[in-house]
C-alpha cells in the first residue's frame, strides 16, 4: 500500500511522534476507500476522531478529499469546513499500521469472504486486545468473517445503509461465541456516533434491511418488466406513498393504524387472510439482458446522465431535511 501525505494529511509514524506512542487515543482505523467507507471516514472525522486510512489505491488520498468536499455540506449535524475533516486523516502504508493503537476498525473491502478473513487476522494480531473490529459487509455472517482468529467472536457486522454519513441505521450482528459486553461496546460506540444500532438477534443472510429493500425491488423491477410503470412512475410512487410514511412508522405500526381503533389484531382478522393469496400474486423477473436494457434506458433517458455528485448533494441535502423534520415533530411530542 501507499503512504501519502499532504499539510492536511499525516502519516502514522508522524501520530507516533506526537503522542510518544503508537496508541492514539480517540483514533479509528477504516479499511478501504469505496463508497461506504468514505462515508464512516466522513463520519468519524466530524466526530472528531482521528481516522487512520488503509487503501489499495495509488490515489488514495485524492480520492478521499474528492469525497469529503461533498460530503463536508452534508453532515447530519451540519456542514463544517473541509480542512477540519481532512486535517484529522492519517493515510497508513498498510493494514498492520492503520489499526495499531486504535479503538475501532471499521472494516469496508471487497465481499470476498477469504480475503476479509485474511484481513481480520492481520487486524487482530495488531490491533489493541480490546479494540472493535467491525465490518460493513452486507452478505458475509460474522462466524465466517472470524473464523481465522483465536477469538472469532470478536469480529461484528456493523452494516450501515447507505449513505452512512445519514442515513442512522446500523445493524448489528454478532456471531455465536461474541460476548454479550463487546455487543454492548459496539452499540455504544455507534450511539455516540448519532447512529441508530439495531441488534439482530440472530444472524441470517442479508441481515434485514436490505431484505426488505431486495423484496420491494424485485416488485419494483417486475411492475416495470410487465410495463405497469415506468421507472419514474415507480420512483414516484414509493416517495410520495410508502416512503413518507415509513420515514415515521415501520409496516407492523403502519398496518396497526390501517386497523382502526382495532390496531393489527382488526386488520389481521378481516383482510389478513388474503395476505397469501396476495404474494402468489408477486412477481420474480429474470435479471437477462433484457431486463437490464430496459431498466437502463429508462434511466438514462431520466436521471442517468446527471453527474453524480450532483444526484448525490440533492439526496442528501433532501434525506438531512426529512430526518431532521421527523426528530423535531417527536421532541416537540415529548
Amino acid at each position: 500500500m501507499l503512504t501519502v501525505t499532504s499539510d492536511e494529511a499525516r502519516t502514522a509514524e508522524d501520530v507516533t511522534e506526537r503522542t510518544g506512542s503508537a496508541a492514539t487515543p480517540g483514533a479509528v482505523a477504516v479499511i478501504g476507500t469505496g463508497v461506504i467507507a468514505l462515508g464512516w471516514i466522513a463520519l468519524f472525522a466530524a466526530a472528531g476522531y482521528e481516522v487512520r486510512i488503509s487503501s489499495t489505491r495509488p490515489d488514495a488520498e485524492e480520492h478521499v478529499r474528492e469525497a469529503l468536499a461533498l460530503y463536508a455540506d452534508s453532515l447530519p449535524q451540519g456542514a463544517l469546513p473541509l480542512q477540519k475533516l481532512t486535517e484529522r486523516l492519517v493515510f497508513t502504508p498498510d493494514v498492520e499500521s492503520a489499526v495499531t493503537g486504535v479503538e475501532a476498525v471499521q472494516e469496508n473491502a471487497l465481499e470476498d469472504l477469504e480475503l476479509k478473513q485474511a484481513l481480520f487476522a492481520r487486524i487482530a494480531a495488531a490491533a489493541p486486545a480490546d479494540a472493535l473490529l467491525l465490518s460493513s459487509t452486507s452478505t458475509l455472517l460474522p462466524d465466517d468473517l472470524g473464523a481465522l482468529l483465536p477469538e472469532p467472536g470478536r469480529v461484528v457486522v456493523g452494516h450501515p445503509f447507505n449513505p452512512p454519513h445519514i442515513v442512522p441505521l446500523v445493524e448489528v450482528v454478532a456471531g455465536e461465541q461474541a460476548e454479550a459486553g463487546l455487543i454492548e461496546r459496539v452499540v455504544a460506540f455507534y450511539r455516540e456516533l448519532g447512529k441508530v444500532p439495531v441488534v439482530l438477534r440472530r444472524a441470517v443472510p442479508g441481515f434485514v434491511a436490505n431484505r426488505l429493500q431486495s423484496a420491494l425491488l424485485r416488485e419494483s423491477i417486475h411492475l416495470v418488466r410487465e410495463g405497469v410503470v415506468t421507472v419514474d412512475e415507480l420512483d414516484a410512487v414509493v416517495t410520495s406513498s410508502i416512503g413518507p410514511r415509513w420515514a415515521v412508522v415501520g409496516p407492523f405500526r403502519a398496518f396497526h393504524l390501517a386497523g382502526g381503533p382495532g390496531g393489527l389484531r382488526h386488520w389481521l382478522e378481516h383482510l389478513g387472510k388474503g395476505l397469501e393469496l396476495s404474494w402468489t400474486g408477486l412477481g420474480n423477473p429474470p435479471v437477462d439482458r433484457a431486463t437490464v436494457d430496459l431498466l437502463l434506458e429508462q434511466v438514462d433517458a431520466s436521471f442517468g446522465t446527471e453527474p453524480y455528485r450532483s444526484l448525490a448533494a440533492r439526496r442528501d441535502v433532501e434525506q438531512n431535511a426529512v430526518i431532521a423534520a421527523v426528530a423535531a415533530a417527536r421532541a416537540e411530542q415529548e
